[in-house]
């Protein structure tokens, strides 16, 4: 089945030459040219990857990106000018999964969308698994999490995030292994990536984040859940 991929940017050129190259690959391209139109069609229709440009018409993408993130966890990754590392930040900590530098190479563009496709689509039977921790449960199938029974909605690489520290318990990681490993050898971001995401877990599993019961640091090395 088609992968369905809607690409958001008020640049019509940059949306045209998105949409061809990856149809070209077998992909379903919806397009949008503002905030508005686009959270319409996200609310419409369940996508496989959404690519959000920060600069839009009626809602900027983090606009669009945090209410997204308040009925879906489709994976998005965000479209942003060349140095503007504040956007960079700002879009993780809206939720974001990723996050892509203009002007940009279309080859990276559909690797780092396959990539991402490819670690977030379901897992085969014979792989499901669930894990339970006092009053978690990841249910490693449905990628869904639970705390106390409720479900707790977590973007792509939070998930992500989240199943690599508790399918190993106790194993301390690197910021620089946790880059690595959840977003790729490639990436081109740095370890305040996991940093932000690490906070953002800790402030939806967490009854109290600043002392964590689930995901923990340890002081000059990593983090590890127990």
């Amino acid at each position: 089945m088609a992968k369905k991929v809607l690409v958001v940017d008020d640049e019509k050129l940059i949306v045209k030459g998105l949409r061809y190259s990856l149809e070209q690959d077998g992909m379903e391209v919806d397009c949008a040219y503002d905030g508005e139109e686009a959270l319409e069609m996200i609310k419409g229709k369940a996508y496989d990857m959404i690519l959000l440009d920060v600069m839009l018409p009626k809602f900027t993408g983090f606009e669009v990106c945090q209410q997204v993130r308040e009925f879906s966890n489709a994976p998005i990754v965000m479209l942003t000018a060349k140095g503007e590392d504040m956007d960079k930040i700002l879009g993780l900590e809206y939720g974001a999964d990723d996050y892509i530098t203009k002007p940009f190479n279309i080859l990276e563009v559909k690797a780092r969308i396959k990539a991402i496709i490819r670690r977030t689509a379901p897992k085969p039977k014979d792989a499901a698994k669930v894990i339970e921790s006092g009053d978690l449960k990841l249910d490693c199938e449905g990628r869904r999490v639970y705390v106390a029974g409720r479900e707790i909605n977590l973007t792509a690489k939070e998930f992500e995030l989240l199943e690599l520290l508790v399918v190993n318990a106790n194993k301390v990681y690197s910021r620089e292994n946790l880059l690595k490993l959840v977003w790729g050898n490639d990436y081109p971001g740095d370890v305040r990536t996991v940093d932000v995401h690490i906070r953002r877990l800790r402030e939806k599993i967490e009854s109290t984040p600043s002392e964590p019961k689930y995901v923990h640091t340890k002081w000059g090395v990593g983090y590890y859940f127990a």
